[in-house]
C-alpha cells in the first residue's frame, strides 16, 4: 500500500499538519504535537528535525537508555551521537513522554512522521495545514475544510454530503 493518501475521502478524513522543527526548542514542539493534532487522531509531518534545539545544558547532560532484557545489556546513548544517528528518534521519544501512557500511545505515534531533512516525499501532498510557528491557527476548523474539500470517492458511491440542486 501506497503511504499517499491522496485526494480521497480518506485523506479528508483527518486532517494532517506540517511542523517545521528549525530551531525549536524540543520540549516546546513535542508538547505541541501531542496536545492537540495527534491526540485528536490528525497526521502530523516534522521536517528538519535534524536543526531542532534543547535548552539549558541537556545537550551535555540527556542519555537515552534502550534494555534489551538480557543481562548486561543496557545501552546508553548521549544526546550528540543520537543527533548524528538518528535525530527523529529524539522527537519521537519526547513525543512519547508526553503522550498518555495507554494502549492507545503506540497508534498514536504511528500518525507522527518525522524527516530529518526539509524533504517530505509523498506525504507533501497530503499535508492541509502548516504549522511554521509551532501553534495552531485560531481559525483552525477541520470539520469546515473537511466539509470544502473535493472528494473522490470509489465507483459506485455517492457522497450524500453535497447537496444538489436543480437548475429551474
Amino acid at each position: 500500500m501506497s503511504q499517499a493518501v491522496g485526494n480521497t475521502a480518506l485523506a479528508y478524513a483527518r486532517a494532517w499538519h506540517q511542523v517545521d522543527a528549525t530551531d525549536r526548542i524540543l520540549g516546546k514542539i513535542a508538547e505541541k504535537i501531542a496536545l492537540c493534532p495527534v491526540d485528536s487522531g490528525d497526521y502530523v509531518i516534522v521536517t528538519n528535525c535534524k536543526k531542532i534545539r534543547v535548552s539549558g545544558r541537556k545537550d551535555e547532560q540527556l542519555v537515552y537508555r534502550k534494555h534489551s532484557m538480557y543481562p548486561g545489556e543496557l545501552k546508553k546513548t548521549p544526546y550528540q551521537d543520537m543527533m548524528r544517528k538518528k535525530p527523529e528518534e529524539i522527537i519521537r521519544h519526547a513525543v512519547s513522554g508526553m503522550l498518555p501512557k495507554n494502549k492507545l500511545r503506540d497508534r498514536r505515534l504511528e500518525r507522527l512522521r518525522i524527516f530529518p531533512g526539509g524533504e517530505t516525499g509523498v506525504l507533501g501532498s497530503n499535508v492541509l495545514r502548516s504549522w511554521f510557528d509551532g501553534t495552531l491557527p485560531k481559525d483552525w476548523n477541520s470539520q469546515q475544510l473537511v466539509r470544502d474539500s473535493q472528494r473522490i470517492l470509489p465507483a459506485g458511491m455517492v457522497d450524500k454530503s453535497v447537496k444538489f440542486t436543480r437548475k429551474a
